[in-house]
């Protein structure tokens, strides 16, 4: 909790832009309305959560906090079909799968097996291509984002979550060579612990080898 907060606090200023004589959100867009947002939205998160991962809880209540504090949400339209219109090859092949989380916040999803080799947390060089998409539509909206890494449960716990954090921080990494701030973006890794289906096949366990990318836009 203490090492969370100050960083949501300082993302929150840096993704807020004050917008005057916006008459769509009726909202104050000074950047102390985007730390309240912020903090609330941690504390909101944490106590909502409902899967006992307070830490997750706080990070989703925090992005969607600073959305809203700083009256930034009516760009999500916008930055969501920029994701669709440039990554439709990416999801046409099952590469990448967004989502609308909710009305503030998106996911994006990578397959582990297109964006790393085996035991790898080296982006590929034929997926570098679709992260540099990604990097510029971040760039444009002036977005903040916090990256997961996760695994299948197929070794030791230890080593699962030691790859899961090296998998988000390459992400990460990655985008910032790209030109995404360094302060707006955050990597963690959840190794075995949030699998999206069982590990009793390879096909659950291929869904549970992923990356996500979650995102809120600024203002523009």
């Amino acid at each position: 909790m203490k090492l969370i907060l100050p960083f949501l606090i300082s993302i929150a200023l840096a993704g807020c832009v004050t917008q005057p004589g916006n008459e769509k959100t009726g909202r104050n867009n000074s950047a102390m309305g985007a730390v309240i947002g912020a903090v609330a939205g941690a504390v909101i998160g944490g106590q909502l959560d409902d899967d006992g991962n307070r830490d997750k809880g706080m990070i989703l209540g925090a992005l969607a906090g600073a959305a809203v504090g700083g009256g930034i949400g009516h760009q999500m339209d916008k930055q969501e079909q920029a994701f669709r219109d440039e990554l439709a090859a990416e999801q046409r092949r099952s590469e990448i799968e967004i989502e609308r989380v909710r009305d503030d916040l998106l996911k994006l999803t990578f397959d582990n097996e297109v964006t790393f080799d085996l035991n790898s947390a080296t982006v590929k060089s034929s997926f570098a291509s679709s992260l540099r998409k990604v990097a510029d539509i971040i760039n444009k909206y002036e977005s903040i984002g916090v990256i997961v890494g996760h695994t299948d449960s197929t070794g030791s716990e230890s080593y699962n979550q030691q790859l899961s954090e090296r998998r988000a921080a390459g992400v990460r990494s990655y985008l910032i060579e790209q030109g995404v701030s360094p302060a707006s973006l955050s990597a963690t890794g959840r190794g075995e612990y949030e699998p999206r289906e069982s590990n009793a096949t390879e096909a659950g366990r291929a869904l549970n080898r992923r990356v996500e990318v979650f995102v809120s836009p600024g203002d523009k």
